[in-house]
Parts: C-alpha cells; structure tokens; sequence
C-alpha cells in the first residue's frame, strides 16, 4: 500500500508537469536521523519499478548518498543520482555513476543534516558554496563522470541561515558562472515561514502548508537569475508562475534586442 501510494503520487506530479521525480527515503531536515541501507533499498526500488511500470514520461532520480542505493535504483530505471553529500559519504558512488553513464546532481551543505543548523557561519557565503560546488565538479569529472551530466544545487537551507539563502538566492547567477544547470530547493522550507511571519508580525513562523507564496517569489527569484532546474512540492502552480516569469523574460529580452537594433 505504501508503494502504490508513493507510485500514484509519483504520476499525479507528472499530470501537473513534473519533468523529473526524485525518489528517496531519508529526511534532509535539519535534526534528521540517518536511514538503514536495507529499508533504503526497501522502500526505493518497487517505487521506481512502480513508475516504470506505469510508463511514466518523467525522468526519474534517486536521492541517496548510498553508492549500493544508486546501483539499484539505476538498474530499477532511474537515471538521476542526487547526493546531497556530492560524492563524500560513500566512496564508491562515483563509480556507480561513471560506470552507469547517469546524470547526477551535487550539493552543498554545511556538516551533515543532524548538525547543519548549528550556528552555520561563512565569510562569504556565495563565495565559499561556488568554490565548494566547482571543486566538486572537479572531483567527479577526475572520476570519469562527464561534466555535461552534472547539475548543482547550493542547496538551500542546508547549514544556512536566512541571510545566507537570501543572498545564495541573490547571487545565483555567481553560481550559473560554473556553467552547468543550477537546481534550486527552496520549496517549504523554514526560513519561508519566517520571513512571511516576521513581515505579518506573527511571533511564529508559518507551517509548511503556507509557503506557497514564498516559495513562488523565490522560484521566480532564482530563474531570472539562471536557475534551470527547480524541485518543488506544489508542481503545477510554481509551473505556471515560472512560465509566466519565462515569458516575461523573453518579451524582454526581445525589447531589449530590438532597442539595441534601432540605436544602429
């Protein structure tokens, strides 16, 4: 039952226009335990055989820092790793990438997740999450991973305070400079709630189910400033703002072509 659960949620995400689905079992929360090897294998795999089975159109990724994980995953049909370790937890995942000729997406984050919010401090945030993720990228293109199947993530609230995200989110095109896709998160999370709480002169932060409007600004934020790839929970109205925001950027971009042609 948890499977067909996790499956039918899997394809009502693609019927709202999900391209990718990201398949894991182990919380990224600040505080979050950590997740056996087996139940990650447990749960993981007849989802992703699930979707297949469906025929699903949607891309689907493993979110696991696990290389055993990924191999199983990949061979069940995904063809995405997401670790939000970029390759340090498990020293064999950059073989099970390189070997399977899959995509993967590389994270930065402060720690790990049971200690990442205590007291993050950087000098210069957007500074440091670049150099980090470029090394990274290094790193897995010195494995043999092709870099033209890497993506990067700053990874949003991971060991960042709100200041920090805001200014990631600021100064993303810093982060689009490394030239490969750039996926933003920030879909829920907690300094959403804050900020939107804080501006209502409410003492506490909103809960998860209203972040919605925080989670569109910063979406929209992040694709004007080079964003490609955005992991949300609520597919089909940050689809919509982010088309609208796509268009209005074109329009522009055509305005500011056709100005340029007329001043020669």
């Amino acid at each position: 039952m948890e499977t067909d659960a996790a499956v039918a949620h899997g394809l009502d995400l693609v019927a709202e226009g999900a391209g990718i689905l990201d398949i894991g079992v182990e919380s990224t929360r600040p505080g979050a335990e950590l997740v056996s090897e087996e139940e990650e294998l447990r749960r993981v795999v007849p989802v992703i055989e699930g979707l297949v089975a469906a025929g699903t159109k949607a891309q689907i990724s493993i979110d696991t820092s696990k290389a055993a994980v990924a191999q199983a995953a990949l061979g069940a049909g995904a063809s995405l790793v997401n670790d939000v370790s970029a390759f340090r937890a498990d020293p064999g995942m950059t073989g099970v990438v390189a070997d399977s000729g899959a995509e993967c997406c590389l994270m930065h984050m402060l720690g790990e997740p049971r200690t990442m919010q205590r007291d993050p401090r950087y000098g210069d945030v957007v500074d440091e999450v670049k150099a980090f993720l470029e090394g990274r990228m290094r790193f897995a293109v010195g494995e043999g991973i092709s870099e033209e199947r890497i993506m990067l993530d700053p990874g949003i609230g991971f060991g960042k305070t709100v200041a920090h995200n805001l200014e990631l989110i600021d100064r993303l095109a810093e982060l689009a400079e490394l030239g490969r896709p750039i996926v933003i998160g920030t879909s829920r999370k907690s300094f959403l709630g804050r900020i939107a709480a804080d501006a209502a002169g409410l003492a506490e932060p909103l809960d998860a189910q209203h972040r919605l409007a925080g989670t569109i600004a910063t979406n929209v934020l992040a694709l004007e400033r080079g964003a490609e790839v955005f992991r949300v929970h609520d597919v089909a109205p940050v689809r919509e703002a982010l088309a609208v925001a796509a268009a209005t950027l074109e329009a522009d971009d055509g305005r500011r072509a056709t100005a340029r042609r007329s001043r020669r």
